[in-house]
């Protein structure tokens, strides 16, 4: 039955907090893993073992635990797709009563309704997945995941265990991701070229939750023949495969654990369970309306298909019609309109398939498929909610559709918009160019706390926003020092070994080193112990300065250094091109056909200050340059040298990319800073434990301690409050400056 939409708000809310007080309790920080036989453990726990058992070049190890983390990760997903299906219908004796009940005993049916549901929920899933397999995970570790992460080190553990085939699967699946990571290109070339090696081996593994798109293609294609039968057939599969995919993201938004407003850094005022309760419902419905971005956008694809799945209805209506279906293509714009009910195009067209039926009043008549009008009611629905709380509870939501109509939208809202918009078309009659705006909350123009740094470039000599050179961060002594800790073991550092060639550019050799793998160098005698020292401490004394410089109204904690060389490689320089790397912005996605910027994984969004260290000059090429969002317009370089500190807020105003390096070698620390301390770098901190022990490793306590062992949260997954909460990192490729 269908809930009165005057009910619905409640609803959602006390079924959402219900099921969080019931199911998904977060457990304290620092609680084991325990090893339950039969149910689903943490996949975030097994993938960061596999990583750090694939960093130890313990291969079988690898694989065993990467390819476990992949299969639990989807046997959970499945997990909440089943018991979803089975809670469906728990209280609805209670639901019912809905309809019938008066006054405040409404209200008693409802919390009865959703607490049967809850512990259904509740039951359904312990019975198959762990209490730590149930709590949410990091950040960090859904970004591996998006990103098919686990692929490009498995691509690697298979090769080294020379199971080729599975390595050239692995390498395609995150191709398919990843199609502008020219290193894994070059692998799958070489893998082509392997006797033992065949087409059929490179399968995309995650293809299932592709096959909308596979029939998308498919459907054009036949439009491109005209072959119109094939066509109405395929694009018929896309909208169903299309709804189907959109409504397992929603199932898995409603059962996945969630963590409590406070926890989510959502004021929730007096924290009444009216107050939480709104707040999760609206994160909730938040999330199931961002399941149109996720299943409109194509694997390897920065931003989503616009109006995806009105404009497959588009396609199939005209096809039905060229396939002489002309009812089915009145149906099929029908449910077009529930989209764009105004739209004189589509009016036109249905008045001229009426004219085309004659006195075929039956298919004339024919209604909105079902699945649309549930789709579009719900949705609208959801939109009105999610308004309403941006309106009066300071909730932050961005709609994914094109086709929302005005009167969704508060008033108050819309007038906000319009005041907007007029000041931008002023702004546009006047000739003015669009003032770009940094919401990051810094304020270049502090003071420079360390004696002898001068400030040699700012906002204004650059030509932007929260940005500065300062020189005289380091002496030359300093720099000769950490070059040679870079030439010592940076070819042996975090996944580069041997000199790799760039992932940006093939024409450059990429060598890193972090902080952690320094001082575990020195651990073993292959780097001086006082420059490992100095790598850490440098970090330090960057955060020190532009914390000052930018006033950062709040802490600020690193949350990843990376000392990288880039390195000409002789001979291969004659008619480059190409940069050493390319144009970015460091916490969202650059769009520069659009000029947007879209904060969203696979984007580092947590991060809020960048900066770069420079170590050397004696090299050719290799500047940093900023540019407007179109990332061709230049406004400011900067020439690299010893000592000399670039530092900008790491946002959508600072665009930014690296010249090629044409000859010699280019060193520098980059290092990024984030407001949030639930993002610091974990690393340092195990470094400075390692010092603070006397060189005994805390992870090396761990393990003895026994597999169970989460190590304080260090897979990544969330625990506790967020004053003493610990985020784990992987330890692999980042993106670099």
């Amino acid at each position: 039955m269908a809930l009165h939409s005057n009910h619905f708000t409640v609803y959602v809310a006390l079924n959402n907090f219900i099921l969080l007080l019931c199911d998904l309790t977060v457990p304290a920080a620092g609680s084991g893993i325990s090893s339950v036989s039969g149910l689903l453990q943490p996949y975030d726990h097994l993938y960061y073992s596999g990583v750090r058992a694939y960093f130890a070049e313990e291969w079988e190890k690898a694989a065993e635990l990467l390819e476990k983390s992949i299969a639990t990760k989807d046997a959970l997903a499945r997990v909440r797709r089943q018991c979803h299906g089975e809670c469906i219908k728990a209280g609805q004796d209670a639901l019912n009563k809905l309809d019938t009940e008066e006054g405040s005993v409404r209200d008693l049916w409802a919390l009865d309704w959703v607490q049967q549901r809850a512990e259904c929920v509740r039951f359904c899933v312990g019975r198959a997945v762990s209490t730590m397999g149930q709590q949410p995970v990091s950040q960090d570790i859904e970004y591996e995941f998006i990103s098919r992460n686990p692929y490009n080190y498995l691509q690697v553990t298979y090769y080294k265990l020379q199971k080729l085939q599975k390595a050239a699967s692995a390498a395609h699946t995150y191709f398919v991701a990843n199609p502008n990571h020219l290193e894994m290109r070059n692998n799958i070339e070489k893998y082509r070229r392997m006797d033992t090696v065949k087409e059929d081996d490179f399968l995309d593994r995650e293809m299932e939750a592709e096959k909308h798109w596979t029939l998308y293609d498919s459907a054009q294609q036949f439009e491109g023949s005209s072959d119109w039968v094939q066509a109405v057939k395929a694009w018929k599969q896309c909208v169903n495969e299309t709804l189907r995919q959109t409504e397992e993201c929603r199932v898995q938004c409603e059962m996945a654990s969630q963590l409590l407003p406070e926890d989510r850094g959502v004021d929730a005022g007096d924290g009444s369970v009216f107050e939480k309760a709104a707040a999760l419902s609206l994160a909730l419905l938040s999330c199931q309306q961002s399941c149109v971005i996720q299943v409109a956008t194509r694997p390897g694809r920065i931003s989503a298909q616009e109006d995806f799945l009105p404009m497959q209805l588009e396609h199939l209506h005209i096809a039905q019609f060229k396939a002489g279906d002309v009812g089915g293509a009145v149906q099929t714009l029908r449910s077009l309109l529930l989209f764009y009910p105004t739209d004189t195009d589509n009016l036109g067209n249905l008045q001229f398939y009426y004219d085309t039926l004659g006195g075929d009043a039956e298919s004339q008549g024919a209604q909105p498929a079902r699945e649309i009008v549930t789709y579009v009611s719900r949705s609208l629905q959801e939109k009105e909610l999610l308004y309403f709380g941006m309106e009066n509870l300071d909730f932050s939501f961005n709609d994914p559709d094109l086709w929302t109509p005005e009167d969704v939208v508060p008033e108050t809202l819309r007038e906000a918009w319009r005041a907007e918009k007029e000041k931008m078309n002023e702004k546009l009659k006047a000739g003015e160019k669009e003032v770009e705006m940094d919401d990051s909350g810094f304020y270049a123009g502090g003071p420079i706390p360390q004696v002898g740094v001068t400030i040699t470039m700012d906002d204004d000599t650059l030509n932007g926003t929260n940005r500065v050179v300062l020189d005289g961060v380091m002496t030359q002594e300093e720099c000769d020092a950490v070059l040679q800790l870079a030439t010592a073991a940076a070819s042996a550092g975090d996944g580069y070994r041997g000199g790799r060639r760039s992932p940006h550019t093939p024409h450059e050799k990429f060598e890193g080193l972090t902080v952690l793998k320094a001082l575990k160098y020195a651990q073993d005698d292959m780097v001086n112990q006082s420059d490992a020292r100095l790598l850490h401490e440098l970090g330090e004394r960057v955060r020190n300065v532009l914390h000052s410089y930018f006033r950062s109204p709040s802490g600020l904690f690193i949350t990843f250094t990376h000392l990288v060389c880039r390195t000409a490689i002789t001979g291969d320089q004659e008619g480059r091109q190409d940069l050493s790397h390319p144009v970015h912005v460091d916490n969202c996605l650059l769009e520069p056909d659009t000029r947007q910027c879209w904060r969203e994984p696979p984007a580092f969004i947590h991060r809020d200050l960048s900066a770069i260290l420079y170590l050397n000059e004696n090299f050719e090429g290799g500047e940093l340059f900023f540019t407007d969002r179109d990332a061709k317009t230049v406004t400011a370089r900067v020439k690299p040298s010893c000592g000399r500190l670039v530092g900008f807020s790491s946002g959508p105003v600072n665009p930014h990319g690296v010249t090629a390096v044409t000859a010699g070698r280019r060193c520098s620390l980059a290092l990024w800073f984030t407001k949030d301390k639930l993002h610091r770098d974990m690393e340092r901190e195990e470094a400075e434990a390692l010092w603070a022990a006397g060189g005994q490793s805390v992870v090396t306590q761990e393990e003895e301690g026994g597999k169970g062992s989460s190590g304080g949260g260090r897979s990544g997954r969330s625990q506790g409050s967020p004053k003493d909460r610990s985020r784990g990192t992987v330890t692999g490729a980042k993106e670099e400056l």
